[in-house]
Order: structure tokens, then sequence, then C-alpha cells
């Protein structure tokens, strides 16, 4: 591996203004950008374009399919309700995003024709036994008692029959948000990168970064032999962040999580709500999951774990006996070790951004319509305070 471009070859003094940048890209005789973002999934997507659209010039790095992508295996939920217990800021940032994603996915449906198909008509999440009621009821008070009123609340099985009448005899309430819902997360990911391109951003495949420098004018990306120049660049590479954060100076530690998931085929409609398991995709088919495993970076499938989550569904849905399973696949969520997102800054590489969460479709009304400005801006609000990695125990070199 050839070695890391250095700070001292920028050959930079002025501090990073337009002008500034200009000219060093002009000299450097290399494509200079507003914004780099490394990782072309559903939240390098979403900021990438949240960017483009107002007006700055942005490149996102795509390493593409050799990459761990948790946005092609994610099970498409915007869900609000119990996110962020423990930490209000990230409960307030969910409701926030689950508001702001019709907007977001009406503008890319007029932009580019690709409706990343969501439905928020409400979540529900079933409970089978008592424990499990008492259980998501304690969730909820303790919910509105940190955060305030979300808008969440328990019903009964009287209720719960009555919206939705496939459930089975076991179903004995659930917890119900009337902001949760879901979408397509491939549809979602295919709008991002053509909106990106319709903005005149530049989506560059096949790109795994080596380096990153910084100097006095901005951010030098080399990704095999090209190099590419930003006054600002965004880490949005998953589980890759890990790596690339020690680059500027940020310390992201994100680890592996497994999910399963099985599809069955097309069935008639029985279910107009999405819940924290199951989901019916506007085409009938009918996706089941949540499981959480912890196995390394081991994406293998695993007939007991799928066997235990088709039983638990079936118990809430004694339809699925009639369908049958098309597909069966394994993901890698993007974990912190509380399970919360990072948002940081670099302090000793102004300019350089960090993002990591495990909720890349929920999060990206707030990526786009939020996020991507404050980042262009060049400064978080001080409500991402509670994001930062500080939060961690910094290992020592």
């Amino acid at each position: 591996m050839p070695a890391p471009i250095s700070s001292q070859s920028l050959a930079l003094t002025p501090p990073c203004t337009s002008a500034s940048f200009a000219r060093w890209c002009e000299g450097a005789a290399l494509k200079g950008y507003d914004l780099i973002v490394i990782g072309g999934g559903l939240v390098g997507g979403a900021i990438a374009w949240g960017a483009a659209r107002r007006g700055a010039s942005v490149a996102l790095l795509d390493e593409g399919d050799i990459a761990l992508r948790a946005s092609r295996g994610n099970f498409g939920l915007v869900w609000v309700q119990s996110k962020g217990l423990g930490l209000p800021p990230y409960a307030h940032w969910t409701r926030r995003s689950a508001e702001l994603w019709p907007q977001m996915a009406g503008t890319l449906r007029d932009a580019t024709g690709i409706d990343p198909a969501l439905q928020q008509p409400g979540g529900l999440k079933i409970c089978l036994s008592e424990a499990e009621l008492e259980e998501a009821g304690r969730i909820h008070q303790r919910m509105a008692q940190e955060s305030g009123d979300i808008g969440c609340r328990m019903i009964d099985r009287a209720e719960l029959k009555a919206m939705v009448p496939a459930v089975g005899p076991r179903a004995l309430g659930a917890s119900w948000c009337p902001l949760d819902g879901h979408a397509s997360p491939l549809l979602l990911l295919r709008a991002l990168h053509r909106a990106l391109l319709d903005a005149a951003g530049d989506y560059l495949p096949a790109r795994h970064v080596d380096a990153i420098s910084h100097g006095p004018g901005g951010f030098t990306v080399r990704a095999g032999a090209a190099s590419f120049l930003a006054a600002k660049i965004v880490l949005a590479a998953g589980l890759g962040n890990a790596d690339l954060a020690a680059m500027v100076g940020l310390f992201m530690p994100v680890r592996p999580l497994r999910g399963e998931i099985v599809v069955t085929e097309r069935m008639r409609p029985f279910l107009n709500y999405a819940t924290h398991a199951l989901r019916q995709t506007a085409e009938g088919s009918v996706m089941i999951g949540d499981s959480q495993e912890d196995v390394g970076f081991d994406t293998a499938v695993s007939l007991p774990v799928l066997r235990g989550i088709a039983g638990r569904n079936l118990a809430a849905f004694p339809c699925l006996a009639e369908a049958t399973v098309v597909r069966m696949w394994s993901a890698l969520r993007v974990m912190t070790p509380d399970g919360f997102p990072i948002y940081e800054q670099s302090a000793t590489c102004p300019g350089a951004f960090a993002v990591t969460c495990h909720s890349g479709v929920t999060l990206a009304g707030a990526h786009a319509l939020e996020l991507a400005p404050a980042i262009l801006s060049g400064q978080l609000p001080g409500k991402f305070d509670a994001f930062t990695s500080a939060r961690f125990a910094v290992p020592t070199p």
C-alpha cells in the first residue's frame, strides 16, 4: 500500500475560504468538492442528497457491493416508539425524522419518479403475554417521564382486534404509536442516488478509501489510484467508520449485530400497520425479522433463529401458516456500545464529520433535511452534543 498523503504535501497555508479552496483545487489539478461523503448507503446517501439539493458540490464515494451494506438488508421500519429510552435527545430526534419523512418521500418522488413506498399509518408492538404487556407499559411510562408525550399508548386486545382482525388469540394487546410506519429501503436508496445525480452530485462507486489527509484548506481523500479534494467530509461508512475515524482524529466504537429476515410470497392484505417484527409490503409480501445476534461479522443465516422468528409471528398472525417462504437473509446492524447514534465533528480536523447509527431508514428524513444543512454550515447544533463519542471511554494508545 502506498504511504499516506501527508498534510505537508498539500502545501496549503491560507484558511479555508471558498476562494482559497478553489485555488487549492486548481493548483492540485484535481476536482474539488464542497463535501465528500464516504459511504453510499442510506445514511451517506441521505446526507449527500440533502447537501446537493442546497447547492453544494458533492461527491458520494461508495465502496459498492463488497461492503457490509446494512442498507440492502434493512427491514424498512420508520419507528419512533421505544427509541431513545435513557437518552431523550434521541427520542426527540427520531420523532423529528418521522415527521420529516413524508416531505422527504414526496420530494424524492417528484424529483426522480421513484416512490420510496412510505406507509405511515402507525405502528404496533404486539404483546403475547401479560409479562410483555406489563413491560411495554413500563417502557411507555418511562419514555413519557423522560421525553414527554410523543403520542404512544397501550391498547388492549379488544382494540387491537378491531384494528387488525387477523391477530390470533395469543395477542393480548400492543403498544401503539401513530408516527410509526415503514418504507422500502431499496427504493429509498435508489431514489437518493438518483436525486443526488439530478442535483449535479457525483456518485462514485467501487471507491474504497485508503487514506484521508487534512490541511489548512481542506481534505484529500485517496481511494486506490484516485484522489479527491473537499472542503468538508462526512464519514458515513457504517462499520467501516471504525477505521476511517482514526484518520481524522475521531473515535467511532462500532460493532456488528446480526439480524435475520424471512420473506414470504405475496398474500392477501391482512395488516394495514407496521409492527416491530413484521410488515406487509405494498406488493403483498410479508417481511418478518427482529433477531439480534452478537456473532461478529458472520452473515450466515441460522435455521433455529429463523424458526424462532417465524414461530413467534405465526402465533401473532395464524394466517401466516398459509404462506410460502421465498427468501431468507441476514445483515449486520451498525451498533455503538449503547445502541445510540454518534454525530461528531473532529476537534483536530475541523470540517470532518462522522455519522454512525443503526436506524438508517427511520433517520433518513432528519439526515437529509436537517443534518446535511448543519454540516454544510460547518457546525453541529447543540442538540447533537448528547451524541458525541465522549460518552464512551476512549482507549489509550
